[in-house]
């Protein structure tokens, strides 16, 4: 690969389209400096630091009667040389001197890009209708000043990046998202206080007065962690106790309350596993919630759970075509349960649950693989489970073919005892 171009115009805004030029700006892991967005809970943060349009596109939709210019539809970098996005994922180039980027995923449009299309056709630069005309989104691999006429350098992708699990990631963390979403409208709908934040990527439920990290935590900080001034403020603001998943260290000094390992595996190369002699698996009707609930009553001190909002949610669940639920009996009685979240062909093991008297007798892995083989049929090609590390769930999953692709750092934060009061979010 020995392809070269070079950069035609760079441009910023506070937030929205155009963006307009400048003479030079610094990018740094988060982008380019005195760059923002308007709708920043899907654009910006580390993985789309840097977006790339080249001029060769502008034309082709100029040629088509869209009213397009370098900087009207987003684009930090407007290059000439380059089609961005005929180029593999992974692709690196070298920028000016310093910068250095790695090509990530597709910018999709939006319905703020309008205006620059004829009948406000944004779907011409779809990636998935038009991938030769998508802009792209990079991160930053070595910071550095770009100006408008730094030379281009396209680089093969480096064996060593870890790109594709990155982008196993995002989906990964789409279905942690929507599942959360649909536990916490279910509690609430059961009449469980809960504030919900459903806004892009982030996702944030707090319960004031309450201590449950099922019920009162953050999710997206992993691709957004710009914005911990928000999901801080949302737990001052209710006055709740919450939990945050960051890959960065929050404060100073912050300690993780707990961590746990995330877990992938192809569907189809889950193994059978049979159920125990003497007991049997069953999916669960919309009616049950009390059997599900019955599994965890005994031991739900054991496992945190906090039994007055799982009873509030357990039958908007059950009743959610998405989540399917599995019981373990022993002659009617309910012994286990594991619960599957399907979302855009990923698979989610949760609440994967063994009652005492039943352990170390292969449940687990039963009800990992009763799962796996419906995710299957359902059209999955990705499964995904969390689990504390060396724990026997997280051995359970590494015996049905699971592997350790991340792990992640719980934090605590309590706005009572507030570590860093200072750090809150100025909205523009």
């Amino acid at each position: 690969m020995s392809t070269t171009g070079r950069v035609i115009q760079v441009s910023v805004s506070q937030g929205g389209v155009p963006k307009l030029p400048v003479q030079r700006a610094w990018v740094g892991p988060l982008g380019l400096e005195g760059d923002a967005h308007r709708e920043d809970t899907v654009h910006g943060g580390p993985f789309r630091a840097v977006c790339l349009f080249s001029i060769e596109a502008i034309e082709r939709l100029q040629a088509e009667g869209h009213p397009v210019e370098p900087g009207s539809v987003g684009e930090n970098l407007t290059t000439f040389g380059v089609e961005w996005s005929t180029l593999p994922t992974g692709t690196r180039a070298r920028i000016g001197e310093e910068l250095l980027i790695e090509l990530l995923a597709p910018a999709m449009p939006c319905d703020t890009q309008r205006p620059n299309f004829l009948r406000g056709q944004i779907n011409r630069i779809s990636s998935m209708l038009h991938p030769t005309d998508s802009r792209m989104y990079a991160r930053v691999l070595s910071e550095g000043e770009v100006r408008p006429g730094d030379s281009i350098e396209v680089l093969p992708p480096d064996p060593e990046s870890d790109i594709e699990a990155q982008l196993r990631l995002f989906r990964v963390d789409a279905i942690e998202r929507w599942s959360d979403l649909r536990m916490w409208r279910a509690a609430h709908a059961g009449g469980i206080d809960l504030a919900i934040v459903d806004d892009g990527e982030l996702a944030m439920a707090a319960r004031p007065g309450a201590n449950d990290d099922h019920y009162s935590h953050a999710d997206g900080l992993r691709t957004l962690p710009h914005l911990l001034p928000r999901v801080l403020d949302h737990f001052r603001a209710n006055r709740a106790v919450g939990w945050l998943g960051s890959p960065l260290e929050p404060w100073p000094d912050a300690a993780p309350d707990f961590r746990l390992t995330i877990a992938m595996a192809d569907s189809h190369d889950v193994p059978e596993v049979a159920p125990p002699p003497g007991i049997s698996l069953r999916a669960l009707r919309e009616a049950e919630a009390e059997t599900w609930l019955a599994v965890i009553r005994p031991i739900a001190d054991e496992i945190s759970f906090r039994m007055r909002t799982w009873e509030a949610a357990t039958p908007a669940l059950l009743a959610n075509r998405d989540v399917h639920v599995f019981v373990a009996e022993i002659d009617g009685r309910p012994v286990g349960c594991g619960a599957l979240y399907v979302y855009k062909k990923v698979g989610l093991l949760r609440t994967g649950i063994v009652q005492p008297e039943v352990r170390d007798r292969g449940l687990q892995r039963a009800l990992i693989a009763a799962r796996a083989r419906l995710a299957a049929e359902l059209g999955c090609d990705l499964l995904t489970s969390q689990a504390p590390p060396d724990s026997a769930s997280e051995r359970n999953l590494l015996r049905m073919g699971f592997h350790r692709v991340a792990t992640k750092n719980v934090y605590r934060f309590d706005p009572a005892d507030d570590p860093v009061p200072e750090l809150t979010e100025r909205r523009r």
